[in-house]
């Protein structure tokens, strides 16, 4: 049986002066009505620094994805607080809300969610066009961006011509185009061999935070938790614990929980 290391706060102390990108305070989110009424975060407390590489890990069903997806307003909390570099996505109107999202958020998705009818670079160029950019200089810009992760020679490539990895690369240069401030990944390594998602978290890590930008990754894979400046655990809907390096989270074997 592992033991967790003690924990360092989820939540910024007095005096902070690091900079807090995501600040989440009591954070409910209920799925369904009455009886059927699922709790999945019952009250979540985290504070995310600019310039960070926050890992969230816990058990399947402990609200991982549900709470990044609060944070990234794709869904709506019920109560407590929830900011992202100052802004409450429940104060913005919708067309507000899509418009920071889009500027300030990336995604990487598990399932790479690649259109298989477009190119990469077209694949790439989605974010800026949804940006009101032009598809000659979005292009330009995510074949910029492809060969910044070694795949400028593939840039007329169908998704379905590249391996894994590759398709991992390409949505890791469409989360990254439109140059956002928060990152969100969403098991970025669960479908890669061991030596393919150590390369791509040097990716994300290197290319992602060269702009002091915070990277928020949900992960079961405990082989990549030394990218991780701390890793927060969650169990039953809350952040119950926080440490300040993977080696402190479960001892010498990093087994995962």
């Amino acid at each position: 049986m592992t033991t967790l290391a003690p924990s360092v706060s989820a939540i910024a102390p007095e005096g902070n002066t690091r900079r807090i990108a995501v600040r989440c305070r009591s954070v409910i989110k209920n799925y369904g009505v009455g009886n059927a009424t699922v709790r999945a975060l019952r009250g979540v407390d985290l504070d995310v620094f600019e310039g960070e590489l926050l890992m969230l890990v816990g058990p399947s069903g402990c609200g991982k994805t549900t709470l990044i997806s609060v944070i990234a307003g794709v869904l709506d909390r019920d109560e407590g607080d929830c900011q992202v570099y100052g802004k409450d996505f429940s104060a913005l109107s919708s067309g507000q809300r899509t418009r920071f999202r889009g500027q300030t958020i990336g995604f990487v998705f598990q399932s790479f969610n690649l259109i298989p009818t477009l190119t990469i670079a077209e694949n790439v160029s989605v974010p800026l066009l949804l940006n009101g950019v032009s598809r000659n200089a979005a292009l330009k810009k995510a074949k910029d961006m492809l060969a910044v992760v070694g795949l400028g020679d593939r840039v007329n490539e169908a998704p379905n011509r590249l391996s894994g990895g590759q398709q991992q690369r390409v949505a890791i240069s469409r989360a990254l185009v439109h140059d956002p401030k928060l990152i969100v990944c969403d098991e970025p390594t669960s479908a890669l061999d061991h030596e393919t998602g150590h390369k791509v978290m040097e990716l994300l890590r290197g290319v992602a935070m060269s702009g002091n930008r915070s990277l928020i990754v949900v992960t079961h894979d405990n082989r990549i938790f030394n990218f991780a400046d701390r890793i927060a655990h969650m169990d039953d809907g809350v952040v119950d614990k926080v440490v300040g390096s993977a080696k402190d989270l479960y001892g010498p074997n990093m087994a995962a929980k």
